[in-house]
């Protein structure tokens, strides 16, 4: 005779609300009748009784929470995994559980005591393929998956809730014979949802609404082709009753009151597989890293982001050790352990967290891992991507600082040289037979310190440049920290790199910047083909647009303007050759000329003509972009998103950044870009300007730079 499954009860003697520790229990403290709650919970279980055998655990007076038997445990081939609860009211409940395990001849097994678990409430055993579901994000720990899957030698399947009102797995999934399995989608994350969508086939998936959600629908027991749940939609049933499933009702809403319903209040204790089949990969399911971060993390922020980052992924962490810092030179140092619920999202987490300098432990003595371009322009699979801090490959035991360091390229290490070397690349400039660093391993980035930080410590006599953005109500005082920074990098010619939009125009800045060029601020100018038009058309024709730039009104034939002015620099060559003809006798384009400052003009599909100095190759562009920001000290970025954006991708770290625009999302989205040493003034940018120039040239003082003329070093 075929053996009935078995079941673990716990009578509902003493069940109420008594205290909250989910949302179901707000509201609810001391309004269960228990009178019903007993009838319920009694016709439940003669329901049960007719399908499996029933065992009882006595309950305690003190623990009204002990009638949900769901969370003693996991129970698989004869071996339990006691609890060790999140909520201390709960607590009590761990040494009776395991206590009965241990007089009904269980095989138990301690998770330790720093891993939060919630037995069966938060791990189930799928019943179509022998691996298990497990939840984290509110009662279980992500690091007991780690070990319950090692302790049983099933896969765990990570799946992160979200909803506090479905604070344990089985409120918003069920699995059921033959492989088919009920969730309510929206109570994950949706890298859960992908993976539950990947591994369970859209025939046996079954995904309900709130309605039922919210009724526990997934909260059902279910024993061979019956399922006992507390309620469920007509249309549930029909889909249950089309996969071959008989759906038995039983009201238990005294139970709902504390977040719990039929599921919650039976634990199965004959649950097997057969491990052989089983597959398990040790090396898979959850990753966990040990990571060292060195540094200001209070004051510069650098733990909150690494906690976030992690947060953010589905990870978890738990801070090892930490030692603060004694004052404000002082460094801190922190130890911490994070977990990741799969492979690759340890990966994406592994690059967010040495983006702020981390040190991984269980890999800081690793060469880097390289792969062979096998096409052209093509990185190999896995490939590490740069971030803007200065980045270090271990090869051969050395550390190398790779040069040519921007954002968003490829680290491409030459072996064959004498001296190892490594150097950023973007992807389009692969070459086959290239060796690219892929994976983590072998690779750290040191975080400059915000200069607040090094003023502080004495390193230097006076700073501004923290991230941040600026108001309109600080724009004098940005403006005179800036005016002072720029002073100081002219005296020991240093570089200064402007990104200019056409509003420099329109806003009447284009004099101001002129005059900034003309004293030797400005060492090269970027922009697009119309910053070079509106501000030749402003010095040709005193319009800008065809809008009058004295007295702000549209001029009759005005809106050609723009296309006569491209029409004049083609007639002549280029921008320069029209400075030699004298057809252009003053703007930013035309000092540019005069005092040899070169500037990059990169075109765009909205460009009219374009002028002959604007490149249409983007490649070449962005090259010619690269190589006039190398070795910049301060960019000034006026009012141009997009030129803007594409420049402080490829600009390392270090480098000051200043943003000026009157939209404060141009500002921050710069802002946020992981800079240190950068800030957003949210301004006209030609008030911005006139402020700056006045505070850096005055009247009959203009001095250029020594060796500023270079007639062959525009473009």
């Amino acid at each position: 005779m075929e053996q009935r499954p078995a079941l673990l009860m716990c009578p509902a003697d003493f069940f109420s609300v008594r205290y909250v520790i989910n949302p179901w229990m707000e509201g609810n403290v001391s309004r269960v009748s228990q009178t019903d709650a007993l009838r319920q919970w009694r016709d439940l279980r003669d329901i049960l009784e007719g399908l499996a055998e029933v065992r009882l655990i006595e309950p305690d007076p003190n623990l009204p929470d002990m009638v949900f038997t769901a969370n003693a445990g996991v129970v698989l081939n004869g071996r339990v995994l006691p609890s060790r609860f999140a909520h201390g009211e709960r607590r009590p409940e761990e040494p009776l559980f395991r206590d009965w395990f241990e007089r009904h001849h269980f095989e138990v097994s301690m998770l330790p005591e720093d891993q939060q678990f919630e037995g069966a409430g938060d791990v189930l055993l799928d019943c179509g393929r022998a691996r298990l579901w497990a939840g984290y994000g509110f009662r279980t720990s992500l690091e007991a998956h780690r070990t319950l899957a090692d302790l049983l030698g099933v896969e765990a399947i990570s799946l992160r809730l979200i909803d506090p009102r479905f604070y344990h797995l089985d409120t918003c999934l069920c699995p059921l014979e033959d492989g088919f399995l009920i969730h309510y989608s929206a109570a994950f994350d949706f890298p859960s949802q992908q993976r539950i969508r990947d591994l369970v086939p859209p025939d046996r998936l079954i995904s309900i609404g709130e309605s039922d959600a919210v009724e526990f629908a997934c909260n059902a027991v279910n024993i061979g082709r019956k399922i006992v749940l507390h309620s469920a939609s007509d249309g549930l049933k029909q889909r249950l009753a089309d996969a071959g499933f008989e759906v038995i009702t039983t009201p238990l809403n005294e139970f709902l009151k504390a977040g719990g319903a039929a599921k919650c209040l039976t634990l199965r204790l004959d649950e097997s597989v057969d491990l052989a089949a089983a597959g398990f990969d040790p090396e898979g399911g959850v990753r966990q890293e040990t990571v060292e971060l060195e540094g200001h993390l209070l004051d510069g922020g650098i733990l909150d982001r690494a906690l976030d980052m992690t947060a953010d992924c589905g990870g978890s962490f738990k801070v090892l050790d930490f030692e603060l810092g004694r004052d404000h030179a002082s460094r801190s140092r922190a130890t911490i352990q994070v977990a990741a619920p799969a492979a690759e999202v340890m990966r994406e987490l592994r690059g967010l967290l040495l983006s702020l300098g981390a040190r991984f432990v269980d890999s800081a003595d690793e060469d880097a891992r390289l792969g062979r371009v096998e096409t052209d322009g093509v990185a190999p699979e896995d490939f590490y991507g740069t971030t803007i801090y200065p980045t270090d490959v271990r090869v051969d035991g050395h550390w190398i600082r790779a040069s040519h360091q921007r954002m968003d390229a490829v680290i491409v290490v030459d072996t064959d040289a004498k001296l190892p070397t490594a150097e950023c690349h973007l992807l389009r400039d692969l070459k086959k037979g290239d060796c690219v660093v892929t994976g983590m391993a072998g690779i750290r980035t040191a975080v400059p310190e915000p200069e607040s930080n090094r003023a502080k410590s004495g390193a230097d006599a006076f700073a501004f440049m923290s991230a941040g953005v600026s108001s309109e109500r600080r724009v004098e005082g940005a403006v005179e920290k800036i005016a002072w920074d720029m002073r100081r990098i002219h005296e020991r010619s240093g570089r200064i790199v402007v990104v200019a939009g056409p509003v420099v125009v329109h806003t009447g800045g284009a004099t101001h910047l002129a005059r900034l060029v003309r004293a030797g601020y400005v060492q090269a100018l970027l922009g697009g083909n119309a910053i070079a038009v509106h501000d030749i058309e402003q010095a040709i024709m005193g319009t800008s647009l065809g809008v009058d730039c004295l007295r702000g009104l549209p001029v009759r034939g005005g809106h050609r303007h723009h296309l006569r002015v491209i029409n004049l620099i083609r007639c002549h060559g280029g921008i320069a050759a029209a400075v030699q003809a004298g057809a252009i006798n003053s703007g930013i384009l035309y000092e540019c000329v005069r005092a040899g400052v070169p500037y990059s003009l990169a075109g765009s599909i909205r460009d009219d003509g374009p002028l002959p100095d604007t490149e249409t190759d983007m490649n070449r562009a962005q090259n010619e972009y690269a190589r006039l920001i190398e070795g910049a000290d301060m960019i000034l970025m006026l009012s141009s998103m997009l030129h803007s954006i594409g420049t402080g991708n490829m600009t390392p770290a270090g480098v000051k950044l200043v943003c000026v625009d009157i939209n404060p999302a141009v500002v921050t989205k710069l802002a946020d870009r992981g800079s240190l040493e950068s800030t957003g003034i949210v301004t006209d940018v030609g008030l911005f300007l006139d402020r700056l120039s006045r505070q850096l040239v005055s009247d009959g003082i203009e001095s250029r730079r020594a060796g500023g003329k270079n007639a062959d070093s525009f473009l």
